[in-house]
């Protein structure tokens, strides 16, 4: 936006603010004359100027000094509610008033906000504020402000959180100016408790330095994630004030310019914000740690808002390193495309950063003083110069000296001939550089006695060029060469879904061998720049955390295919795997030579990965894609066939529409190349589910895991089909495998939590499935197979309370017919009959398992209705059909004609 329009923005939001709500429109109608773009500026400003929705969403810009004013009564020193006492009060804010308080019950001292009545008098705003504040209270970092408690008392309503003793950054700023050190350690710790944030898919919104508390030890403290917001949810208004938020001046216009100067571009527009905002407003907090200023303040609100959207700060002291001044830039670009995509990805800079110029003090400070003198010989040799210590090689050429020395070595030796106490320091340094050199060597040559890596995991590649577009890549190459190296004889490679559980973390690789239980970890960060690509490759020792190997690659985008080959052959050959020609083949083969094609593929992959409806479509019209490029692409045709496989189980399609395709694709593939895994997999997966062919499917699944015994798909596909069967012992056999190979697998561990039920270990199952949900109290099928297992024991009430933390997690049909049957089991029959009646609607609005209707009606005791609807379930090839022959919530039926007569249509055994 120029300036000039900028201003005709602010004139008309100006003139506006000053009507009544309702003349605004006509207003806007004659000075706009047609011009949408103008008005929608104007609109969005003043979107933002009135009541909002809540606390969370209140205007940043308008009159708001009545909110300034905190409404509840002070408490006096020593007032108790609940069982806190009060000890002082230590702030206020636009949400109320801040004490120091005792907790009486574990006697610490603790921060206790008391809401004022303004604000929580609105009930739907106490309850989204309280909503959101439990969410960041789940939040387990240490540069995070811990919250205890959210809770009310007499209808008061508070917030206990822990109390940090400390300054908060803007304090220490107006102290004095930092030193650069301080600056990167404060800078870090930010973007830790960030990245934490980020990770359980909160957005702080409001960082600034009221907001950074540091300790006197240096420890910094991130407060107010109670103001953050959830990433899912929209945000289409301007960030609220808050009660931490220390005035920077004594009217509330100060408070406004203190939030608005760390405001990003689309939280000035009103726009939907993401984590990318929180890298601005941390951007514009390091540039004022530098520069002792805040890049884009202004006289007033409208002049702060302007130069957040149209100016550029002043550049940084040219003392500043070129690097942070480059990582100043990147987090404050205007377009969120152009920013650091992720907090970490900032993260990882200022620490590479931080390191270096840590690095280059050390080597500094390692050099002696020239003025060093020895006490030998008193302080001078006998050509008078002062005894000189080692310096760097990279020094040497800044010594003042006529003769220079041609190595650093001669430098070393000349200037210690003559001194004999510095000549027995220097023979003991070279003796243990010696030891030491031939210490490293023996641990780290290349030999045939150097034990063979046995396992390994290739963590997720990190997309380092700043674009979520190039996500796709990273994510494809890492599977891609994890499932080249799974051809590798004897060699355990780690799953996808078990490494991608560490996708923008930081990897610690003791911790990873720990939890994988693998020797090696390879790592790797792509940056793609318009026709240039650069990838670097790093793979480590879990044990002692040393790299064995690294290697950097740089191609164009139209070389990635023999780069994928390339890259498998130089890791398997420094794992020390000696491989027969037939395997190295294996390892390096290209199903396509066409760039394009092998793209469209791994984008197939990405949206398939995600594992939700709408990814699925996108998936398989991806691979469609990649199969117009090149019709002979095996691959493609695999990852298709297994997409449309699981169509109906996401209630994409109805089996009888998408099943047929599946088993086209799937014999295409074969057709191409019978050595592929994964399409024995599908078509295994389409004879079981379609055509009830239960001998066929076996060997399809055996197929793959001969083909590829490191499957943890294929053992998984196999485990079910014996678990159909009663074959218990067989199925859990083949479960552990699975999870050896991909022990952080949701999918196996709610595999094998399903077998515990279905061969009718109630407890054990029980017991697996709460171990779920306490690990991942977000996954929403933990809770719903917790309920289920509940349910198979006849403990109803615990059931529904699972089962209705599934559904409030996942609103999913499937979800919600189960909670409807234990509703129904435990006398609730007005809430079932509800829930059939919403069913039934979706049901003529798309595709709803049959099954699922059918578990209500087993649950309101009318059996004819509910094998009624599991005849359709298996007429239609239903995803769930094939377990009636062992689920618990059959178990009143099996006697019934009809029940046994769909069991041997599916060859089910009774």
């Amino acid at each position: 936006m120029k300036f000039d329009r900028w201003q005709k923005v602010k004139e008309l939001y100006e003139a506006a603010l000053r009507l009544a709500p309702d003349e605004r429109s006509s207003f806007l109608n004659a000075r706009c004359d047609g011009d949408a773009e103008l008005r929608r500026e104007v609109e969005s400003l003043l979107s933002f100027s009135g009541d909002a929705g809540s606390f969370l969403e209140s205007p940043a810009v308008g009159e708001i000094a009545d909110i300034i004013v905190p409404e509840t009564e002070k408490l006096e020193p020593g007032k108790v509610f609940g069982h806190y006492e009060v000890i002082k009060q230590i702030g206020a804010g636009g949400m109320g008033e801040v004490y120091l308080a005792r907790d009486k019950k574990l006697d610490r001292k603790v921060a206790v906000k008391i809401l004022n009545e303004k604000f929580a008098q609105h009930e739907s705003n106490l309850q989204r504020f309280i909503r959101e504040a439990k969410a960041a209270s789940a939040l387990n970092h240490p540069n995070i402000l811990t919250v205890h408690e959210v809770s009310a008392s007499n209808e008061v309503h508070y917030i206990v959180s822990e109390f940090i003793k400390g300054k908060t950054l803007r304090e220490r700023l107006r102290e004095s100016p930092l030193p650069l050190a301080e600056v990167l350690d404060i800078a870090v710790q930010t973007a830790n408790a960030l990245t934490a944030a980020h990770e359980a898919h909160l957005v702080h919104r409001d960082i600034k330095p009221e907001n950074i508390m540091i300790r006197p030890d240096g420890f910094v403290k991130v407060l107010d994630f109670g103001l953050a917001k959830l990433v899912e949810q929209k945000n289409k208004t301007f960030l609220g004030l808050n009660d931490s938020t220390v005035k920077q001046n004594e009217t509330a216009k100060g408070v406004i310019l203190g939030t608005i100067n760390y405001m990003s571009p689309e939280q000035a527009r009103g726009k939907d914000i993401d984590a990318r905002t929180d890298v601005w407003s941390l951007g514009v907090v390091l540039y004022e740690m530098l520069a002792g200023r805040t890049p884009f303040a202004g006289e007033t609100t409208n002049d702060s808002i302007a130069a957040i959207l149209t100016g550029e700060p002043a550049p940084l002291d040219e003392n500043t390193p070129k690097e942070l001044q480059r990582i100043v830039r990147k987090s404050l670009q205007k377009k969120r495309d152009e920013r650091y995509q992720t907090i970490k990805d900032f993260l990882l800079d200022v620490k590479n950063l931080k390191r270096e110029l840590e690095f280059a003090e050390v080597l500094q400070r390692s050099a002696v003083p020239k003025s060093a003198k020895s006490s030998d010989d008193g302080g001078a040799n006998a050509s008078g110069e002062n005894a000189t210590a080692i310096i760097p090689p990279t020094a040497v050429s800044t010594q003042n000296s006529l003769s220079p020395p041609t190595s650093s070595a001669e430098y070393i030796v000349g200037k210690i001939s003559g001194n004999k106490r510095a000549a027995a320091v220097f023979s003991s340094i070279i003796l243990l550089a010696v030891i030491g050199l031939g210490y490293w060597y023996f641990f780290n040559r290349p030999s045939t006695s150097v034990k063979q890596i046995e396992s390994i995991a290739v963590m997720p590649f990190v997309n380092a060029s700043g674009s979520p577009d190039v996500e796709y890549l990273s994510d494809g190459m890492t599977e891609t060469l994890i499932n080249s190296l799974s051809q590798i004889p004897k060699l355990n490679v780690k799953a996808r879904s078990s490494v991608f559980r560490y996708k923008g973390k930081e990897i610690d690789p003791k911790k990873v061998a720990a939890e994988l239980n693998v020797q090696a970890i390879l790592t790797g960060r792509i940056v793609q720049r318009g026709e240039q690509m650069t990838l670097n490759l790093e793979l480590i020792d879990t044990q002692t955390e040393n790299t064995i190997w690294g290697n950097r690659y740089e191609r164009k985008p139209s070389d990635i295919v023999s780069l994928q080959s390339e890259i498998a052959r130089d890791v398997s050959g420094k794992l020390k795997s000696k491989l027969s020609e037939s395997d190295d083949q294996k390892i390096a083969k290209n199903y396509t030579v066409n760039p394009e094609a092998y793209q469209l593929y791994l984008k197939g992959k990405f949206a398939y990965n995600k594992r939700t409806g709408s990814d699925l479509k996108q998936a398989a019209a991806f691979y469609n894609q990649a199969i117009e490029r090149d019709p002979k692409y095996a691959l493609a045709f695999a990852g298709l066939a297994q997409t449309y496989v699981d169509f109906p189980g996401f209630d994409v399609a109805p089996p009888n529409e998408i099943m047929p395709l599946a088993k086209a694709a799937a014999l295409r593939a074969l057709e191409l190349d019978d050595s592929l895994a994964e399409a024995h997999t599908a078509l295994g997966s389409y004879l079981l589910q379609y055509e009830f062919d239960l001998v066929q499917s076996e060997k399809e699944f055996r197929r793959a895991i001969e083909l590829n015994p490191t499957s943890a798909v294929a053992r998984q596909a196999l485990a079910d089909k014996l678990m159909l069967v009663k074959r218990f012992d067989e199925s859990f056999a083949e479960l552990r495998l699975a999870e050896e190979i991909d022990p952080l697998s949701p999918t196996v561990a709610m595999d094998i939590g399903a077998t515990l039920v279905y061969a009718r270990r109630y407890d054990e199952g029980i017991a697996h499935f709460k171990r779920m949900t306490v690990r991942d109290p977000g996954f929403s099928l933990a809770h719903g197979y917790l309920g289920w297992a509940y349910g198979a024991k006849g403990m109803y009430a615990e059931a529904v309370a699972a089962a209705r933390k599934s559904v409030e997690l996942n609103n999913s049909y499937f979800l919600k017919g189960y909670l409807a049957l234990w509703l129904a089991k435990s006398g609730n029959r007005d809430e079932a009959v509800k829930i059939l009646a919403e069913l039934k609607r979706a049901e003529t609005e798309g595709y709803v398992r049959r099954n699922t209707l059918g578990m209500v009606y087993f649950g309101l005791g009318d059996k004819e209705q509910a094998l009624n609807h599991l005849e359709d379930e298996v007429s239609s090839r239903g995803p769930l059909a094939l377990r009636f022959s062992v689920g618990p919530e059959f178990d009143d039926v099996r006697s019934e004609p009809r029940f046994k007569a769909l069991l041997k249509r599916m060859n089910l055994p009774e």
